[in-house]
């Protein structure tokens, strides 16, 4: 019965998605209007599949990334206000882009192309830095709690060398707060390759280490006594929360609470194992940060809302009233 009732959210989640990419392709600055004239309008065409196509579906596969991670996240910790922030990953990020910013933003030979491919470098290798740093000021995983300690100081001490970094160069303050809002506006057919092959590897991964997780939630002494090697394993987890978060924020920036909120939605649903639980944690996640992507588009067209603001609104508002929800019950979140 457990297994039906998840593999009807899935359905119903891919659905959604269809639904939702359909009605990404037809909003943007000129409406519809490109998609009816997209059979005999060349510009049009190239409107729908070199911008809103890929856009759509780079939203969608990046909120993938990011439901993954918080599901990782929130079994690998046990804790439910985990996200996939949380072990220096998003400062480290913010820093990287930071740097990138003063090395390619004053050199004559930075193209659009090559500052866009620096920023996105810049930002996947300051969020795999920052999870490297944190993981060796915690001496390894073996203490979660000292990994989750080690992660804030790392988040604050990152942060605090980015501002000091744009105290420096205010000139670049616009470009940081594009990233810092976060945004799909830069997703393109090569982006969304990179993050579908990313997804592909980081869910066959968390799929195949989903029973440590199971092994986790019944306490640490449980699943030592199960024989799981669980430093080994710990790490394996690391690595994929790592890899899917710093790929994502590596083209859309920091795009706030979808990996928090996405395993609630799902687990307000349905109660299933954490292999269920990650991939339609996925599911969720994609659909939220495309139908935000969306609503970007199109509340006050032709200009944009960086959807990241709308992330933090849709999703901080659902974790507000869950959270009132919970308490107003009796029980916890």
């Amino acid at each position: 019965m457990m297994n039906q009732r998840a593999s009807a959210v899935a359905s119903a989640l891919l659905l959604i998605a269809v639904a939702l990419a359909l009605l990404g392709v037809g909003v943007g600055s000129t409406g519809f209007e490109s998609v009816l004239r997209a059979t005999d309008d060349p510009v049009a065409l190239q409107i729908l599949w070199d911008i809103r196509l890929p856009r759509t579906l780079g939203a969608w596969v990046a909120g993938a990334l990011l439901g993954l991670a918080g599901a990782v996240a929130q079994g690998l910790f046990r804790n439910p206000l985990a996200d996939p922030y949380l072990l220096g990953s998003a400062s480290g990020a913010s820093l990287g882009v930071a740097l990138s910013l003063v090395l390619f933003g004053v050199s004559p030979f930075a193209t659009h192309w090559l500052m866009r491919l620096g920023l996105t470098a810049g930002a996947f290798a300051g969020a795999v830095a920052g999870v490297l740093l944190t993981l060796l000021l915690a001496q390894g995983v073996q203490h979660t709690l000292r990994l989750l300690l080690a992660g804030v100081i790392v988040g604050v001490v990152l942060g605090a060398a980015k501002e000091l970094i744009m105290l420096a160069r205010p000139d670049f303050l616009q470009s940081m707060q594009s990233f810092m809002l976060g945004s799909t506006g830069y997703v393109g057919w090569s982006a969304c390759g990179i993050m579908s092959g990313t997804w592909l590897l980081c869910m066959a991964a968390a799929w195949a280490l989903s029973p440590v997780l199971d092994g986790l939630a019944l306490g640490e002494a449980t699943a030592t006594s199960l024989g799981l090697p669980l430093e080994r394993l710990r790490r394996a987890l690391v690595a994929v929360l790592a890899l899917a978060t710093g790929t994502a924020v590596a083209q859309t920036g920091m795009v706030a609470f979808v990996g928090l909120a996405a395993p609630h939605l799902v687990r307000s649903v349905v109660k299933t194992s954490h292999g269920r639980l990650v991939f339609l944690s996925s599911l969720t996640g994609g659909a939220l940060l495309m139908a935000a992507d969306i609503l970007a588009r199109w509340v006050i067209a032709p200009q944009e809302l960086p959807v990241g603001v709308l992330t933090a609104l849709l999703g901080g508002g659902y974790l507000l009233w869950l959270m009132h929800r919970r308490v107003a019950k009796g029980g916890s979140l």
